[in-house]
């Protein structure tokens, strides 16, 4: 038996005899052979690893959704930098009865004894598993203030069962989603899980075995341990509605709030057991901070209370509020520094040569609300004087941190007045009013649309009769495409398009060209009554300022109703026959926000092209058999290239483009590379990345950039 491959002769030390007389031993080596002994006959025998279940299969999606979280999960760590440069730990102790019950028996804690116990962030967090293993149906809600470690504890908890899962694919895989994007009144929780794991992961928006998609078949069979973050975070007049559904659903869930919000909100009837995060001690915050400057702790206090210690760096400062906690500069950095989220900020601020002692001067910060503006305000000028990332240095732009701050305001501002934490690329100009963005939308498709039909009417026509035509023309595209862009915001929810979540291929499915037909032929409809009533009525005035009759009149405005009616019909028809080609994107890697990003823009020029081309080809044949070539391809180029535009700029990527890469850019909101500059503040650790959207790394951070923009704006108006 020696002999096959893998498998040895049994080792006498490792056999030994159990008190039954029969023999009973396993020697494990490589987790894959050993020896299994019982009574006097040793057998060698091959013990196979579990094997993994098939991809395509509910376990084996299960299993490829873990290894992506895990992976995120990683690069999260490393890239907001919780280690360093040592984790802090968090403090909890049950909820209060009012919010998880009478009787919280999951901690096994009287409620006398309720006094904050330790969870060290270092371990596997077996207690905070414990915790959840106890609940029933698996409910968890995780209570604390702003910057209490909430959004640390819940990503330290997700690691730890991803790693407690094995490869049988059973065990729920634990996804963490930002509420603040949730609307209950409009979506149910189930729907709305499904449809960001479809967002996110695009490979779980295949077909599954039931019909439904794999994402709807993982949360209906309890595979997705939902792990809600922010339940303050939703929008205001909507925290009623969302505990309905909250209290109702039977999927299994870990929830993070603010005490306050959830208890407003909650009224009278407890919602489910819970814990609450505490304040860090001073200890705790001194054991980190003198961690980051590699100073062992000491009390250099001598015994007539003086000071010995240089009146200079954390030594000195925390030396200071252990000796004068009454004193008010003492007092207000003391309570400052009870939250990881100010503790992480004085940690990463006042490094690199920067003084501590300046959080002293009660002067200066008379306050604890002045010393966390302190903190907060001086975040954005280190992140973007020392880059905080591992990033290679050729990969960096040398953004001003004075213009980093101010296009941060801006983004913080905007997402307040869309009351959301998510930075969509697809919403990034929603926050402008509708009537500001069907004036650059109309402007824009105008003056560009003008340019192109100045270089075509130019190689056939005289020079007056070409600046006439295109006069014309771009008054009516730019009255056309910007009416086109009220109406298709307003029948959106959020005045926003979604982007695509398909990619173009050759083989597509017929399926999706049935459930697409309808819809794209009316919208299609839709945008040819708008634009042939404008240019109708635009000619109709034309023809009654020259005093033609009105019989011409109406001939006039009918010929263009009829004709743009056609010619929405055939874009429509177009599209929804392109929808044959659109394909669900099913890649096995999650999705960025950049990848969202270019692949809506690969499907957005692949359907301009097709409409461009079809609509060109068709228009300038129609008008080459009745008025000649020469005047056919001209007006099959113009007409082929201004829809095309136009078309574009009803897309959630023409949006991008029209009003995010040229308005707010021109406008000094935001920088030109938009894109590189959001990437660019992710690797700085200033936002961080949730899915396909990005977010402030803290909603602290976000609230006071807006603050300060807000200020700014309002004094610079003052000034005018």
């Amino acid at each position: 038996m020696s002999g096959r491959p893998g498998l040895q002769k049994p080792d006498p030390a490792e056999h030994k005899p159990d008190q039954s007389g029969g023999d009973r031993s396993v020697n494990v080596e490589g987790d894959n052979h050993g020896i299994v002994s019982t009574g006097d006959n040793a057998r060698n025998v091959l013990i196979l690893p579990a094997a993994r279940p098939a991809e395509n299969s509910l376990a084996g999606k299960a299993n490829l959704l873990a290894d992506r979280v895990s992976g995120f999960l990683k690069r999260e760590e490393e890239q907001q930098r919780l280690w360093d440069p040592a984790p802090l730990p968090v403090r909890w102790r049950p909820a209060p009865p009012a919010l998880a019950g009478r009787r919280n028996s999951i901690l096994d804690v009287p409620a006398e004894a309720a006094t904050a116990l330790p969870l060290d962030l270092t371990g596997p967090l077996e207690k905070i598993a414990a915790v959840y293993e106890g609940t029933k149906p698996g409910r968890l809600m995780v209570l604390g203030r702003a910057g209490s470690g909430k959004t640390i504890l819940i990503r330290r908890f997700a690691r730890a069962r991803l790693e407690a899962r094995t490869p049988t694919g059973e065990a729920p895989v634990p996804v963490i989603f930002s509420l603040g994007s949730w609307n209950p009144t409009t979506t149910p929780l189930r729907d709305w899980l499904i449809d960001r794991l479809e967002r996110d992961h695009p490979f779980l928006a295949g077909v599954g075995p039931d019909g439904s998609t794999w994402a709807g078949a993982l949360v209906s069979a309890d595979r997705v341990l939902a792990i809600l973050d922010g339940f303050d975070e939703i929008a205001d007049g909507l925290h009623e509605a969302a505990l309905l559904d909250l209290r109702a659903t039977t999927v299994p869930l870990l929830m993070t709030s603010r005490r306050a919000e959830l208890e407003a909100a909650v009224g009278t009837t407890a919602l489910f057991a819970g814990i609450e995060l505490t304040d860090l001690t001073l200890d705790d915050s001194a054991t980190y901070l003198l961690h980051a400057t590699n100073t062992p702790a000491s009390d250099t206090t001598p015994c007539d209370g003086t000071d010995t210690t240089t009146p200079t760096g954390w030594e000195y400062v925390l030396n200071t509020l252990r000796r004068h906690p009454g004193k008010p500069a003492c007092a207000n950095l003391a309570a400052v520094l009870t939250t990881p989220l100010m503790v992480t900020l004085a940690h990463t601020v006042y490094t690199s040569g920067r003084d501590p002692v300046k959080l002293l001067e009660i002067k200066e910060f008379s306050t604890r609300g002045a010393l966390e503006d302190h903190l907060l305000d001086n975040f954005i000028p280190t992140a973007y004087d020392r880059f905080l990332s591992n990033r290679p240095a050729a990969k960096r732009r040398p953004w001003r941190a004075e213009r980093a701050r101010h296009w941060l305001g801006y983004l913080a501002t905007h997402l307040k007045e869309l009351d959301t934490h998510d930075i969509e690329w697809w919403r990034l100009g929603t926050s402008m009013s509708l009537a500001s963005r069907m004036l650059v939308s109309g402007v824009t498709s105008g003056l560009v649309s003008g340019t192109m039909l100045g270089l075509v009417y130019g190689l056939t026509s005289e020079p007056k009769e070409a600046f006439v035509n295109v006069l014309l023309n771009v008054l009516g595209i730019g009255l056309t495409f910007g009416l086109m862009h009220g109406f298709g915001s307003k029948l959106k929810v959020g005045g926003a398009f979604e982007p695509s979540r398909m990619h173009i291929q050759i083989r597509g499915g017929s399926k999706r060209m049935k459930e697409s037909f309808l819809p794209r032929i009316r919208g299609g409809l839709a945008g040819g009554l708008v634009f042939g009533v404008v240019f109708g009525l635009g000619l109709a005035v034309c023809a009654g300022l020259l005093d033609c009759p009105w019989t011409t009149i109406a001939l006039a405005f009918g010929n263009w109703l009829v004709a743009g009616l056609a010619l929405g019909l055939a874009v429509g028809l177009i599209l929804a026959l392109m929808a044959g080609l659109e394909a669900l994107i099913e890649t096995k890697s999650s999705v960025s926000p950049s990848d969202l990003l270019n692949t809506n823009r690969t499907t957005v020029l692949a359907q301009v092209l097709a409409v461009a081309l079809a609509l060109g080809l068709g228009f300038g044949i129609v008008i080459a058999l009745v008025n000649g070539f020469a005047l056919g391809v001209t007006s099959g180029l113009a007409g082929g290239l201004t829809v095309g535009l136009g078309v574009a700029t009803l897309t959630a990527w023409g949006r991008w483009v029209v009003l995010v890469r040229v308005w707010l850019p021109l406008t000094g909101r935001l920088p030109w590379a938009v894109n590189a500059f959001l990437e660019d503040a992710y690797q700085r650790g200033v936002l961080r990345q949730v899915g396909a959207v990005y977010q402030f790394r803290h909603a602290r951070l976000r609230d006071r950039l807006a603050e300060v923009y807000e200020q700014h704006e309002q004094s610079t108006a003052g000034g005018r």
